[in-house]
């Protein structure tokens, strides 16, 4: 495991040693593990080590992966072909993201969690670096948050600002402004 990941690892673990509170607001049960871009291979090989500290607190542990969302979406249009011959077509593209995937998305994230993740479930959200063009992570966080009664972990490749609480995913557009908790690896 590199030392990056090893370091996202322990900050998690060590949040994870404060006892949850009830009775919080959904954005504050969100968490982002925020991680260079370049790691996302060690991440992801490594994605365990979350799982194991999230038994080893005694809580349950949900990984939701949305790194083929977009295909299998995309999969199951009427219209396919006609939309990778005229990507235009898509219906519902506005402000860099496609509306009707993202309400799809959520619809199905929703309803995982609400079938399989109670008030002591980490579910981890996976793949937020393949949404990249497709959806505001922030859309999707925002879509599914309500739904987990324990808390959201994003795995987030990108950067976390800490003057202005802002996010950007893969450094490669504006952030957003996000209360969410931050974990850092920590040099």
């Amino acid at each position: 495991m590199s030392s990056k990941v090893s370091k996202l690892v322990s900050a998690y673990r060590q949040h994870l040693t404060v006892p949850w509170q009830g009775g919080l607001a959904a954005i504050q049960r969100v968490i982002f593990a925020v991680y260079d871009k370049a790691d996302e291979l060690r991440l992801r090989a490594n994605v365990e080590e979350f799982e194991l500290a999230t038994h080893q607190a005694g809580k349950q542990w949900l990984l939701l992966d949305v790194t083929n969302a977009f295909p299998e979406w995309m999969a199951s249009q009427e219209y396919r072909e006609a939309y990778f011959e005229f990507p235009e077509d898509l219906a519902g593209y506005q402000a860099g993201e496609l509306t009707e995937f993202v309400a799809d998305l959520t619809t199905k994230l929703k309803a995982r969690i609400g079938a399989e993740a109670g008030a002591d479930t980490v579910v981890a959200l996976l793949g937020a670096g393949a949404l990249f063009g497709l959806a505001r992570v922030s859309s999707v966080v925002e879509g599914i948050k309500d739904a987990v009664q324990g808390r959201l972990l994003v795995f987030f490749p990108g950067e976390h600002h800490p003057e202005n609480h802002t996010y950007r995913l893969l450094d490669a557009r504006d952030g957003w402004d996000y209360l969410a908790v931050p974990l850092l690896a920590q040099d």
